[in-house]
């Protein structure tokens, strides 16, 4: 395997975030990428969280799956079932696997409430990534 693309309904929340974390995680081992099922903008709570782990995705713009040549890549990671359904319909040949993992914007709370809920996601995709590319990975 040499290219991963992390897919989302807006590439705004979970696929950056999936993104930079195997991104840092696997260093020059792997080509990786994220999209949506539609453009959206980056979530700043993302930003902040990944900010906190030392991840930088100042650079990330968000970008939806049909601006991709999907056939590059050798693994597609949907991280919503509207994103593995629109994979599938823009053509890709590559494997397709599916996670479930929480959208954290969907929570309506306080600062704190909504920090706390983005760094579960967070620690949700790093375990996920560690089991699944632990052996890209310089460090867990």
């Amino acid at each position: 395997m040499k290219s991963v693309l992390f897919v989302c309904n807006l590439n705004s929340v979970r696929s950056p975030m999936a993104s930079g974390l195997l991104r840092s995680m696997a260093g020059e081992g792997l080509s990786v990428d994220s999209a949506g099922v539609y453009e959206g903008w980056l979530d700043p709570f993302v930003a902040a969280v990944m900010e906190e782990a030392g991840i930088s995705i100042d650079s990330h713009e968000p970008k939806p799956m049909k601006s991709l040549k999907l056939d590059q890549f050798d693994l597609i990671v949907a991280l919503t079932p509207e994103a593995a359904k629109e994979a599938r319909e823009c053509g890709a040949k590559a494997e397709i696997e599916e996670w479930e993992v929480e959208n954290p914007s969907n929570v309506r709370a306080g600062r704190d409430e909504a920090m706390a809920a983005y760094r579960a996601v967070f620690e949700t995709l790093k375990a996920k990534i560690t089991a699944r590319f632990g052996e890209f990975c310089k460090s867990a």
